[in-house]
């Protein structure tokens, strides 16, 4: 095989029909991120792909983009994510587990339509605590707890009662450890 028949295989997509994105979404503190790992090896061929990357990259354009105090708020960030999550789903086909709340029903709408588009399937759960378990999590991540974390837990409250628990599978993580949450959802996504 010559070096161009290596590199143009090398490229050639991968989006299969088993091709997807698990969505975990929720509010800080409620363990996306710690879910997302333990998740990732109980789903064959999964990756994890926190979208809050992309937000970082944004945040590093000099100079800086217009004042916001949540990168999603920004118009590139939510067709970046969809197209990133398309590239990366062309190139090695299987799952993305992606880890990121998303609060604001418009931009998930953006989102989802942006998958939709490109016929990729979502399985959108929500990690869901009650609010006190929410806070004393957060509270209890670092001898100061994050402001900006705990600013969240208003809206997402608002979220989960007027669209967000419609929307998705919910996952009560209240009195589960990590690890029970990561099987209920791969129980779940693996059929």
């Amino acid at each position: 095989m010559s070096a161009l028949q290596v590199s143009v295989a090398a490229d050639a997509p991968h989006v299969t029909s088993d091709s997807m994105i698990v969505w975990l979404n929720g509010t800080h503190g409620a363990g996306k991120t710690t879910t997302s790992a333990l998740v990732r090896p109980l789903i064959p061929d999964s990756r994890v792909f926190d979208a809050e990357k992309i937000g970082e990259t944004l945040m590093d354009i000099t100079p800086g983009l217009p004042e916001t105090d949540n990168f999603q708020h920004w118009p590139p960030w939510r067709p970046l994510v969809v197209e990133t999550a398309r590239r990366v789903l062309d190139y090695t086909g299987g799952i993305l587990v992606m880890p990121m709340t998303v609060l604001v029903e418009r931009y998930w709408r953006e989102i989802s339509s942006g998958f939709a588009q490109h016929a990729i399937p979502v399985r959108h759960f929500v990690l869901h605590a009650d609010q006190d378990t929410l806070r004393a999590r957060i509270e209890g991540e670092h001898a100061v707890p994050s402001p900006f974390r705990l600013r969240y837990l208003g809206p997402y409250a608002e979220a989960a009662r007027t669209w967000l628990h419609a929307e998705a599978e919910v996952v009560d993580t209240t009195h589960l450890m990590p690890a029970q949450v990561a099987l209920r959802i791969a129980e779940a996504v693996n059929g």
